[in-house]
């Protein structure tokens, strides 16, 4: 064990969604969160697909989305601390594998979602905004733009 060596990455955070396995435990995760949902018996299937649905993508907007900074201290001046996860993601790199499964996911859980929910409208109109609500943020052309105000640094 060597004790005190440093990572070889200067942000751990930019390379965490491309780690061995991340996507099947996200997947799982997706899966795993339905399932609860499922076994609560009061609840029908459309209810809990909008259920997953709206929880999945108010999770990854927040993680994604709304959190700034990294768990790590980082040896880049405090350059990390201002951009969001998604904006530190494979060091900023739009259209990587990691950044088209982000997001395609959620459009493949709004389509499964929609389909279970027969198109109703109620549940149509929540799980696309849900979806409006994750993808938004993810267009290159919102990278470093802040929610009050318009400051791209």
């Amino acid at each position: 064990m060597n004790v005190g060596v440093a990572h070889s990455e200067v942000n751990p955070n930019t390379r965490v969604m491309n780690s061995r396995g991340i996507w099947l435990t996200y997947a799982l995760g997706v899966g795993l969160l339905h399932i609860v949902l499922l076994s609560i018996p009061f609840f029908s299937v459309p209810v809990v697909w909008t259920l997953t649905n709206v929880i999945h993508n108010l999770g990854m907007y927040v993680f994604l989305h709304a959190v700034k900074g990294t768990p790590f201290e980082t040896p880049d001046q405090g350059k990390a601390r201002l951009l969001t996860h998604w904006e530190q993601l494979d060091y900023g790199v739009q259209f990587t594998s990691s950044r088209k499964f982000f997001t395609i996911s959620p459009i493949i859980l709004y389509f499964l979602a929609s389909f279970y929910t027969k198109y109703d409208t109620t549940h149509f109109v929540i799980n696309t905004v849900s979806l409006l609500s994750v993808l938004i943020p993810k267009l290159p052309q919102l990278h470093g733009v802040r929610i009050l105000g318009i400051n791209k640094y």
